[in-house]
């Protein structure tokens, strides 16, 4: 079993190499891969410190593309009354760099105006208990799924900061790739070598139980006959006995 196993991880060893010479055949594995893995890094800081987006990886293909809005073409409305909102205050949302007004009456939840004005908050219990929509107003905090739209003096705005949500990861449309199939390669490898140590250390417990067994069974029999001896009896003789 040792030597099969033995056998099989010589092979999947072989494999990397090749596959890794294959595809970097003038530098080692471990280097291209921390190579990598540095420039990755940098360059996900570099995207993270400026405001311009990360390139689309070659090949990939949107799952479905957003259409613009009414709003988002010709612009905000001058009137918001000419749009058919009524209320008395005017609510503006602020997201980043993202602004969107709405018209709200005193009273309304304002969970319901920010449906209104299409500005995404995210919320967790909608109770007001777990403070993920926790959103900042003149200088506090507020939980719009639970707090209705306060009376505003006439000519005022009531402006809400919404916390900015992460971004989405961007799928890179592939599936299959180099990387993928030598990392595989090598996953499996380590995984061979670790089944081996571990069965090597399985055997080696179960060993030294069943000695430690033995010798239990070993002194109860002797501690048997020494008592049937004692009461004048004939002991058994027992194969498993040791002389």
């Amino acid at each position: 079993m040792a030597v099969s196993t033995f056998s099989v991880v010589m092979l999947y060893t072989a494999l990397l190499v090749a596959v890794t010479s294959a595809f970097s055949p003038s530098s080692n594995f471990l280097t291209t891969m921390a190579s990598t893995t540095t420039t990755s890094s940098r360059g996900s800081a570099l995207y993270a410190q400026s405001s311009i987006p990360p390139p689309r990886k070659k090949g990939y293909v949107p799952k479905w593309k957003k259409k613009q809005t009414l709003s988002e073409v010709e612009g905000p409305p001058q009137d918001l009354a000419q749009v058919g909102l009524k209320g008395n205050i005017k609510v503006v949302f602020k997201q980043g760099n993202e602004t969107r007004t709405t018209m709200a009456l005193a009273g309304q939840p304002l969970r319901t105006v920010a449906t209104q004005a299409g500005q995404f908050i995210k919320y967790g219990c909608g109770k007001g208990e777990c403070g993920t929509c926790e959103s900042l107003v003149n200088g506090q905090w507020i939980r719009p799924c639970s707090t209705n739209l306060p009376a505003v003096a006439e000519g005022e705005e009531y402006v809400i900061q919404v916390k900015e949500t992460k971004a989405k990861t961007v799928s890179s449309g592939r599936f299959y790739s180099a990387r993928s199939i030598v990392l595989g390669f090598w996953n499996n490898v380590l995984g061979m070598i670790g089944f081996v140590r571990d069965r090597r250390l399985a055997k080696k417990n179960w060993d030294e139980r069943k000695e430690y067994e033995d010798l239990v069974l070993q002194k109860t029999l002797e501690k048997k006959r020494a008592r049937m001896a004692a009461e004048g009896k004939t002991p058994p003789s027992n194969p498993n006995l040791k002389p």
